[in-house]
């Protein structure tokens, strides 16, 4: 194992403690449907953190509701989804040590947000949280996960072992075995045990990221 020289980070529930919300908001958003339907948007949601909203309306539509979704629907759920869960996104706290170790890595390496957040609400959010200094670039939807990690490999002319992705859902996960680079999960009680059963390196938050990174591929 190489020593690590570039981080990419999920955002939602990795830089931010702000899963809830957006979890939250998925239930919220399909009340009228009855508690059954969203137990199983709620549900699919959990098994898909990371996947693009859009996607996930395509999905709950077509398995849950069994009704046609239009583009113009699509939009609409999208724009609901904001406005109820983007205030209480721009006042979450930090995951804890997550300012602490990005003010104390990104002198060191550069750092990315590879998130599946839609690109013009993520750039809005990393602002108004005063972020954008600690990160070299920011991307979300609708671009793919592994698309952009693959992406910086190549731009950054790193070896796939040198670029560690930390992410808190599968969707993660699986883009950093798509593409080969190193992986790191901010551990939740919804996932644990699957992370526990892939036995995927994983930290409760982010107060031992700088120790974990000078670490990386020691024996």
């Amino acid at each position: 194992m190489a020593e690590i020289k570039a981080i990419a980070f999920d955002f939602d529930g990795v830089v931010l403690e702000n899963a809830h919300v957006k979890t939250e908001a998925f239930v919220e958003l399909f009340a009228e449907y009855g508690a059954e339907a969203q137990a199983r948007v709620k549900a699919h949601h959990l098994d898909n953190l990371g996947i693009s909203r859009f996607k996930k309306f395509a999905w709950i539509y077509d398995n849950v509701l069994h009704e046609p979704l239009s583009e113009e629907q699509s939009k609409a759920l999208g724009e609901r989804f904001s406005a109820l869960a983007l205030d209480k996104v721009l006042a979450a706290p930090f995951v804890t040590g997550a300012r602490e170790a990005l003010t104390a890595l990104v002198a060191h390496c550069p750092m990315f947000v590879v998130s599946g957040t839609p690109q013009e609400e993520l750039d809005l959010i990393v602002d108004r949280r005063d972020l954008r200094s600690s990160f070299r670039e920011v991307h979300g939807s609708p671009r793919e996960k592994p698309v952009i990690l693959a992406d910086l490999l190549q731009r950054y002319k790193l070896s796939r072992d040198e670029l560690l992705f930390i992410g808190d859902g599968m969707s993660d996960y699986k883009a950093a075995v798509a593409v080969g680079v190193e992986f790191l999960a901010r551990d939740t009680p919804d996932l644990h045990d699957q992370w526990v059963s892939l036995e995927v390196e994983l930290r409760p938050d982010l107060r031992t990221l700088v120790d974990v990174v000078r670490g990386w591929g020691r024996v």
